[in-house]
This record gives C-alpha cells, structure tokens and sequence, in this order.
C-alpha cells in the first residue's frame, strides 16, 4: 500500500533520511533484521512543518524498530541512570540507528550525527509507525499521564503539540494514500473513459448536425422557460407582499431598521417584495418588448444557425481541425517548457543553510552540502541543513535570467495567440467558400479546408502574426499587473487598491474586444485576402453598420453553444455515474470495486465538456464566417443577374429578397 511500509516489513533494519543536493534521499543499509516493520520517528514535533504535506514526508531522521517506545526517557538522562544500570542503555539503544555499547557521546554530537534520538515517549504501532498515546484526563490531551515533558534538547513541550505533529505525519499519510488509491481508479478505468469520450465526441458531432433541424425549438423553450420563471417570481412576490400587508408589523420600512448585517431582515419587509416585484415586472416587459421588436433579426439569427450546421454537414473535415489546433498548441507549451527549464538551471547550484524553525544566525547563508554536518554552522545551529534553493551565479547572463523568462513567456503567448488566429483563418476560409459558391454544394471547390490552409500559411502569415502580437502584448500587460498586485498586496492603499481595479477592468475589455475584432478580421482576410489593418478596418465598419443584428446574433450563438456543451457534458456525467456507481448491471457490467468513484466521473465529465467545447468552436467560427459573409452578400449584391445573392433560399425567404432567375422560374 505505502512504499515505507513494506520496506520495513523486509529485511532492512533501518531507514535514515540525509540531505544531499537539492534532494531528500532515503538510504536504505540491508541488513539481516527480524520483526522490524514498525517506523520510528526520532524527533516528531518537526513534522508540524508545512513541507510535510507538500513532500509527503516528515524531516527527520527514521528507523524501523521491533516494538515502540513504552515510557518518558531522554538521552540526557540515559547518561546519568546508565551508569546505575545498564538495562536502561539496553532498552533506549534499540531505537538508536547505530549500536554503541554505551552512551558515551554527547547530546549535541548525537543531534549533529543523528545517531540516537534526543528522547522518547509512550506510543503506540498505528498504520505501523510508533504513534504517540494520547489519552484525555479532564478534557486535557495527555501522552503517557502527562500533560508537559521534556523534549531531551532542554525545553518543555506539552502535549497539544505533539497532537498537531502527529496529525501533521496523518496528513501526509493521507496525501500519499489518496494518489495510490487515485492511480489505482485511473488504471482500472482507462478503458472506460476512453469509451466515454468517444461517446461524448459522437454526441458533439450529432448535436452539431441536428441544430438545423432543432436550434429554433431549443432557443424558444428557453425564452419562454425565462419568461415562465420571472412569472412566477412576480406571482410570489405578490403573494409576499400581501401576507406582509395584514402582518401587525407591516409598517416598519427600510429607514425605521436601518443597515442591518443580517440580509433576511430585509426580506421581512413589504417594501423588499414590493420592490422585487416592481423589478421582475420590468423585466418581463423588457423581454417581451425585445421579443417583439427584435423577431425578425431573431429569426435571422436562427436561420444562420441551421445554416451553419449545414455548412458543417458539407465541411466535415473541419470538425477535425480541434485535433491539428491542440497539436500546435502542445508542440508550442513543450517548447516554452523546456526554454524555461533551461533558463531556470542554468548556472550551478545554489545551497542554503536551512534550520529548524529558523532560529540560527546563519539561516539562509549559502554552504556546501559535501561536508556540512562537520563545519562550524553545523556545530552552532544543531539540526541546521544545507538543502539546495536555485541554480545560479554572478556572469551578466545569469544577472538576467528574468528578462529571458519574460521574453521567453512573452514568445509563448505570441506563439499561442499565432496558432489560434491560424486557426481561425483557415475555418474562416473554408466556410467562406461555402457560403460564395452560388450553387450549393456542387460550387464548393474541393478540399476547401487544406486550401484555406495553405493558402493562410502561403499569404497571411504575416497580418496573422501582427493581429497575434497585439493581443499578446495586451495579455502580457495583464500577467505583469496581476504579478505586480501579488507582491504589493500588503503594500497597497485603497486608492491603489482602486486604480488596480481599474486597470484589470480595462486590460479585461480591451483583450475582449481585440479578441473580436481579431476574429472578425481574419475573415475578412479569408474572403478578401487583404492584410490584417484593412481586413479589421473593414470589418469594424462593417460591424458598427449592423451592430443591433451584431447582438442578437452573439446572444442567440451564445446560449445555443452553452446548452449544447452542458447537455453534452450532463448526458455523458448521467451515464459515467451510473456506470461508475454499479447500477446498470443487467445492462452492462462496468469496473468494481473502485476506491473513488468521483475520480474517472470528473474526468469524463471534464473531458467530454472540453471535446464538445472543441467542436462548438468550430460551429461558433462557422456562423460567425457565415454572419460576416451574409452581411457583405446584403451590400454587395441586389438579385440581378450581375450580383445575383448567395444567401440560402430561407434566408432570402426572412429577408424577402429574390434573385432575378427565381423571379423568372
């Protein structure tokens, strides 16, 4: 189960922990033992450090022993009753990690050489480790029937203490049992994730398929649903309001409780409900209002979401471009990985002087891990280690070793933001084509997506990489201010607290916008094949035209790509559950016996959200290509037979436009 455990249970009769390097190796002497399974820890109240958690293991020296201590004896006293008796050096020396025929070094030898430790209490064998005794006199924690002991280094401890250390060690025991348990799941239902995710891709892919048939269904049962439930707020509002009404208390306002931290005060009041009520009402007229006014462009909007899926059933090679995407992208985090590493190792490594709870006036000094426990800081500051803290060094390289992991991170987000817009460029293109080919799908040239493809690589590289380092300077602004606001959160007034505020806002929105004009821009660039300044030119004017249709059509986007990823995601989560859970049986036998079920759950449930979120980016880059185009058909051309539309015969239906030769047929 733990590692340490069964290393005791063979035939090493002890485990001592040094520190070499950066490194806490554990060196393992093989031995011909018998019965030594039990881990002893020599001094415990050092496991309290938060590094017990982190690193799975407490520091300080460990032996595995036969049976654990029974009773209170320090070393110091070791010196003075052994000289009485040598039973009691018999007895202490069994948990000592070398075998002396009597105690003839001193305390802060013992300490520096970790021979013995400095003192030992009653325990018990738990999870086989030498746990302290703990028992409750009169509400008060004690080990042994003491409630205060000596720690053998001259200081008074009390039990309180040892509790927290010995929870510290359960923590870790904990930490490390989970992981094996957790890895142990995943090895068991590998298979079964595999199958789920597929599942979930076959689901993407339908959903994308069948919106032309149903994303009006979906968007009017969601207005009405919203409209039903604010209804409903409006009645229990009313019904709030007069109960109050007839309450004796029902003239107490607002003004008469005053500013009351307790937030259900406030709902006692008729003035709270009448108020709710008030809002939901103009609410519900809003929407209805917005209903009205705005059906046509709704109607609009869900036409070019059916014709988009459409787009897609003639394109079905662009629900593979996620897979080429997510390949670029780790091809470009691999190389910011390793640029990083290197940077961060380059030079030699760098040993600091580390002592327990930091109480040596050579704390953080520089050393040298060959040697150390016989130099003089050793000497000064028992139990003080040199431990390993960064790669370093005094050339003008090394001096800006940060510069080059800010550029470095700076290239990553640049090459990032590059992929992405390539991406874009090439989906852009090959719906495009879609949309402009006049006779549907016999105009559609062959192979649109690895044309559009080369074509961005062969033409557009370069307004690609322009409309990529703008956005990647904005989002290098935000990290730096986001840096800046952890270091300085101490330090900070309520004006800088304010004005910090302020600019994250700022640098949020204006990544949002450039963001979209990006987008739109790239299609531009797609349709036209002008550079990246004229193709965001255009399409910012073109956008600010139709701005009204330009909101309709995200929110209605929106809410349908949102479903769809919920409903994939919920739809796989339901199935894995029940799997997981055992309760399908007569359907299908899934794995047993699994140590947290949660674990392969969440994993599906995470994975299927991020494949549905693949394929509804590419849906989302397909409408907006088709919206973009459909726009530019509406001003370029009037039905003639020299500019004959090429929007589909349901959008020229909606829009009630006709070219000349279906006038004439």
């Amino acid at each position: 189960m733990i590692p340490l455990i069964n290393i005791c249970k063979e035939t090493q009769p002890y485990i001592y922990m040094v520190s070499i390097s950066h490194k806490l190796l554990c060196h393992i002497k093989v031995l011909v033992a018998q019965n030594k399974s039990i881990l002893f820890y020599f001094n415990l109240l050092t496991c309290t450090s938060p590094s017990v958690v982190v690193n799975l293991q407490c520091p300080t020296t460990q032996i595995c022993v036969s049976k654990c201590p029974e009773r209170f004896l320090t070393y110091m006293e070791i010196q003075f009753k052994y000289k009485n008796d040598s039973k009691y050096w018999t007895y202490y020396s069994q948990f000592c990690r070398t075998t002396f025929l009597k105690p003839v070094e001193t305390l802060s030898q013992v300490l520096l050489d970790n021979d013995c430790p400095s003192a030992i209490y009653p325990s018990k064998p738990f999870l086989q480790r030498c746990f302290p005794d703990f028992s409750t006199k009169n509400g008060t924690i004690t080990v042994g029937n003491k409630t205060v002991f000596d720690d053998g280094s001259g200081k008074t401890r009390n039990a309180a203490e040892l509790r927290i250390a010995a929870n510290g060690i359960n923590k870790a025991l904990d930490a490390r049992a989970i992981g094996v348990k957790v890895f142990e799941d995943y090895a068991t239902t590998w298979y079964w994730i595999l199958i789920g995710l597929t599942i979930a891709m076959l689901l993407s892919w339908m959903f994308v398929m069948l919106l032309r048939f149903t994303a009006g269904l979906l968007f009017w049962i969601f207005t009405f649903g919203v409209i039903g439930i604010i209804a409903y707020g409006i009645w229990r509002c009313y019904l709030e309001y007069s109960r109050l009404q007839e309450h004796p208390g029902s003239q107490l306002n607002v003004y008469t409780i005053g500013i009351q931290t307790d937030i259900s005060m406030y709902f006692r009041l008729k003035q709270t409900w009448f108020a709710l009520m008030v809002i939901l009402c103009l609410l519900e007229l809003f929407i209805i209002l917005m209903l009205i006014f705005l059906r046509d462009r709704i109607r609009i909007s869900i036409a070019l979401l059916k014709e988009g899926s459409k787009a897609i059933g003639y394109i079905p090679s662009t629900l593979i471009y996620p897979a080429i995407t997510f390949f670029f992208l780790s091809v470009c985090i691999s190389y910011w990985v390793v640029v990083a590493l290197y940077l961060a190792t380059s030079g030699a490594p760098v040993y600091k002087v580390i002592a327990p709870q930091g109480q040596c006036e050579h704390e953080n000094k520089t050393c040298d891990p060959v040697g150390f426990n016989t130099t003089e800081i050793a000497k000064a500051c028992p139990g003080a280690q040199c431990h390993f803290a960064f790669y370093g060094g005094k050339s003008l390289y090394h001096q800006y070793i940060t510069t080059f992991q800010l550029l470095n991170l700076f290239v990553f987000l640049w090459l990032i933001n590059f992929v992405i817009a390539l991406g874009q460029c090439a989906l852009a293109g090959a719906f495009a084509s879609y949309y402009w080919a006049l006779k549907k799908p016999d105009d559609i040239p062959p192979y649109p997506l690895f044309t559009a493809f080369g074509r961005a690589i062969r033409y557009h590289t370069g307004s690609l990489a322009f409309g990529s380092l703008i956005l990647a300077i904005i989002q290098m602004f935000r990290l730096i201010l986001e840096y800046m606001d952890k270091r300085l959160q101490k330090a900070q007034s309520n004006i800088s607290k304010f004005l910090k505020c302020c600019l994250r806002c700022c640098f949020w929105c204006l990544e949002k916008a450039v963001k979209f004009l990006n987008r739109n821009a790239y299609v531009m660039m797609a349709i036209y094949g002008k550079n990246f300044c004229k193709s965001a030119r255009d399409a910012f004017n073109l956008l600010m035209r139709n701005i009204l249709k330009i909101a309709v059509m995200d929110r209605v986007t929106d809410f349908v790509l949102i479903l769809g990823k919920i409903l994939v995601a919920g739809c796989i989560g339901v199935l894995a559950f029940l799997l997981f859970t055992e309760r399908l049986p007569v359907i299908i036998e899934g794995p047993t016996s699994l140590n947290y079920y949660w674990v392969p759950l969440l994993t599906v449930i995470v994975g299927s959200y991020i494949i549905a979120h693949g394929f509804f980016s590419v849906y989302a880059m397909c409408i907006e290509t088709i919206f973009i185009c459909f726009l530019e058909d509406l001003e370029r051309n009037d039905g003639s037979a020299e500019r004959p539309y090429y929007m589909s015969q349901s959008l020229m239906k909606i829009m009630n436009k006709r070219n000349v030769d279906t006038k004439k047929q």
